[in-house]
């Protein structure tokens, strides 16, 4: 048997997965301090409970990579402190972070991580911590698309220019019902083609 025919879990990571993982945990743990940061700020209910979400999941991310790293004997990066609970009024108005704002900051957070997680599935040839990432990238598109609904729910959504699809008459001159005007353009091309040629 070769050294990654065994169980997964007793072969040596690669330096890309050690690499991807200890990355991923720096920054899970920097995201964990900014949404408890962010939750001090919040004023809408849901949005709270959004983020009371995403801090449990950084949480039970954080725990198992933690773990994954220290049996393969890999030096863990540094844990910021938690944050602690503050009254919302406390904050003046003008040092305060709008809830709009916090939304688009998690919604960013998750689409970055989404990247992260199959990045590290995709070099990943241990199976458990392909499959470990593969859990977290399924829960961080959960929670998107509850921010994504709670964004257009309360009409925080700001989207690129929307393409509005130009009428068919515009689109394309060979259209079935516009025979004459393909018959036009082929006549064109004959008529430079004869002239080329004679």
């Amino acid at each position: 048997m070769g050294i990654m025919s065994g169980n997964p879990k007793e072969e040596p990571m690669h330096y890309g997965e050690v690499f991807g993982a200890w990355t991923f945990l720096s920054t899970a743990k920097g995201c964990l301090v900014a949404y408890q940061t962010l939750l001090n700020h919040a004023g809408d209910h849901d949005l709270k409970s959004l983020l009371n979400e995403a801090i449990n999941s950084a949480k039970d991310e954080i725990q198992q990579v933690d773990e994954l790293l220290k049996v393969n004997e890999v030096a863990l990066p540094p844990t910021p402190p938690e944050r602690p609970n503050a009254n919302r009024e406390d904050i003046p108005v003008g040092a305060r972070v709008t809830d709009p704002e916090i939304s688009m900051t998690l919604s960013m957070d998750i689409a970055k991580s989404l990247v992260a997680c199959s990045t590290i599935m995709g070099q990943a040839i241990r199976e458990d911590i392909g499959a470990m990432f593969g859990r977290f990238h399924v829960n961080k598109a959960q929670l998107g698309l509850k921010v994504l609904r709670l964004n257009k729910e309360k009409g925080w959504l700001v989207p690129p220019p929307l393409h509005h699809a130009k009428s068919t008459d515009e689109s394309c001159f060979c259209q079935p019902h516009q025979p004459h005007r393909l018959a036009f353009y082929f006549l064109i091309i004959w008529l430079y083609f004869r002239k080329c040629l004679f």
